[in-house]
């Protein structure tokens, strides 16, 4: 084991190991009275009958098998839901595994918002591991919040190269994939080989309402980078990742970035794993010392806002919600895998229709739109949704700017309420990009 590795997995293990029906009015039994030819109800001797209101509260699918008569149980302060994970792509082999999500409360519920653990762990055919846990946790009274994202892949992902354009062939053929995962390893992408260990905590305190300050510590190191076509003789081919890495002074087979982070957040959201109202925004600035570990000093920003319009007073499911964000290489220059890329946000949930690190570039802004719907009448359990999104990124080196070419995609899902208390769905989504397209399977929304 090399001594990058070493520095990695130290790191990474000394973190862990310290870290009615109304009711009818009876009648008097008295007949109505008849007067000539005019039919007349005497309201004082007999009351017409309502018919029962329909109670259309939320309901979720567990609801469906229980006897109505039966008394609800108390609301729990912990949820798990568990889903398999089963999948196949030219990328990963066949991949097998487990992932969905924890939520539970830390206080009461009237003054606490609910925390949110989604996990996966998965082996593939191709000697694969895919391992994290990505957690927001509201202490009581929300007088803290917690960001973690914690990882560790054994894993392989084909690149295209940076900017927008890229691969600027123009001659990218269509690709399939499941949950951002994989793609075909066509004859213009560049499939790499890694081992990844990500640790990234950030601890806000609360200020003033939904107003918070944090700082946080984060750990991102490459190591065992195979870039597999990359060759010498007989023929030269030299990749993007190869290119970028020696032009900037970084090892092509490994390299870390530890660094600081200052964080600026608001959160008004009613739940974060599925609001139906309030706002999101978030302003993080992360620098990278080589005096914590780092190759290379660099900064990078990330500036994101969501918000969510409620469509019908009646029905808190029908909603648009918007989310937009931008991730900029400040100073210095990032290692190639850790620049800016679809797919890079916290939950790794951007760019639903192409795979994950499909487009990358020194900066990067990305922005979506999606309806939220209930489909089942009056209960809620089923709901779908329509979404579009869009992303840009630049590449310096060949004068490609931000916005001069935008890759769009769209896509509709399927809602499955499993846990009304908690607002746990199961999600089905099929997404169409260009020339790419696949299904993302989750127990969270996307935003």
């Amino acid at each position: 084991m090399d001594r990058r590795t070493s520095f990695c997995l130290l790191i990474f293990l000394g973190i862990f190991v310290n870290c009615g029906f109304s009711a009818p009015i009876p009648s008097t039994g008295n007949p109505p009275a008849f007067t000539n030819d005019t039919l007349r109800v005497d309201t004082g001797t007999d009351t017409l009958k309502k018919p029962p209101e329909k109670d259309c509260t939320q309901k979720a699918l567990g609801d469906l098998f229980h006897k109505k008569s039966k008394t609800p149980k108390p609301h729990k302060k912990f949820m798990a839901l568990i889903l398999p994970n089963i999948s196949s792509n030219p990328s990963n082999g066949f991949l097998l595994g487990a992932g969905g999500t924890f939520g539970w409360y830390m206080g009461p519920k009237e003054t606490t918002l609910v925390s949110a653990a989604p996990f996966t762990i998965a082996l593939t055919s191709k000697r694969q591991l895919i391992s994290f846990i990505k957690s927001n946790i509201y202490t009581k009274g929300n007088g803290f919040f917690l960001q973690g994202d914690w990882r560790f892949y054994i894993y392989s992902q084909p690149t295209y190269g940076l900017g927008t354009n890229a691969p600027d062939t123009g001659n990218l053929p269509g690709k399939f994939h499941w949950s951002g995962e994989g793609g075909d390893l066509d004859s213009v992408a560049f499939p790499m080989k890694f081992n990844y260990i990500r640790f990234s905590e950030i601890v806000n305190k609360k200020i003033v309402g939904s107003f918070f300050i944090g700082l946080g510590y984060h750990l991102d190191c490459y190591y065992s980078i195979n870039d597999e076509k990359l060759q010498f003789f007989p023929d030269t081919l030299l990749t993007p990742h190869y290119t970028y890495s020696t032009g900037n002074g970084y090892n092509t087979t490994g390299y870390t970035m530890s660094g600081l982070s200052a964080n600026l957040l608001y959160d008004s959201r009613d739940n974060q794993a599925n609001p139906y109202k309030g706002i999101y925004a978030n302003i993080n600035y992360r620098y990278n010392f080589k005096m914590l570990g780092s190759d290379q000093d660099a900064s990078e920003l990330w500036v994101e806002f969501r918000t969510y319009v409620g469509l019908s007073k009646k029905k808190a499911r029908n909603l648009i919600g918007f989310w937009v964000f931008g991730d900029f290489n400040l100073t210095g220059n990032l290692p190639y895998m850790n620049l800016p890329n679809l797919g890079g946000d916290t939950r790794a949930r951007s760019g639903r229709g192409y795979t994950n690190g499909r487009f990358r570039g020194k900066h990067l802004v990305y922005g979506e739109v999606e309806w939220r719907f209930p489909i089942w009448p009056c209960s809620n359990i089923i709901g779908g949704v329509l979404f579009a999104n869009a992303v840009t990124t630049n590449n310096p080196a060949r004068d490609v700017r931000l916005f001069e070419y935008v890759q769009p995609s769209v896509g509709f899902g399927l809602r499955i309420m499993v846990n009304k208390y908690f607002r746990t769905n199961i999600t089905l989504d099929f997404a169409i990009g260009n020339n790419s397209q696949g299904f993302y399977f989750s127990g969270q929304e996307t935003f």
